[in-house]
């Protein structure tokens, strides 16, 4: 069987410090681990992980530390409004403020602090396709 234990999403960073508190003010990651090369936030609930990794650090092969490109990172949530005034309030870089969409997700975009594309979407409460 092919079953997949646990996937996680690691972020390179130039900056840790300011990678965690991007993550933690706008979501219920704790810290469970926070070193000077890498920090290991998980949801409060223990289901979702998210790594943030020094990008210079020796275990990320030299040809992926450059600034991503061709993919972004999406969380779910109860309402994009909300992380929306929490983004505003943290001066986060906006790069679309939630708008509703034709397939039934209120969407967010921001720019983390290492120019990782961040979606935050919530469902449409009554949409239907």
């Amino acid at each position: 069987m092919k079953k997949i234990n646990r996937i996680m999403t690691n972020i390179c960073s130039d900056n840790l410090p300011e990678s965690r508190n991007f993550y933690t003010k706008l979501f219920d990651f704790n810290v469970d681990f926070d070193s000077d090369w890498f920090i290991h936030l998980i949801s409060k609930d223990k289901k979702l992980e998210l790594g943030i990794i020094d990008r210079t650090n020796d275990i990320v092969p030299k040809d992926f530390q450059d600034n991503p490109q061709g993919f972004y990172v999406t969380f779910v949530v109860d309402s994009a409004d909300e992380i929306f005034q929490i983004a505003e309030s943290e001066n986060f870089e906006i790069i679309s403020e939630p708008t509703d969409t034709f397939y039934g997700q209120r969407r967010l975009l921001l720019k983390d602090p290492n120019g990782v594309l961040v979606d935050i979407s919530s469902p449409i409460e009554g949409f239907n396709f």
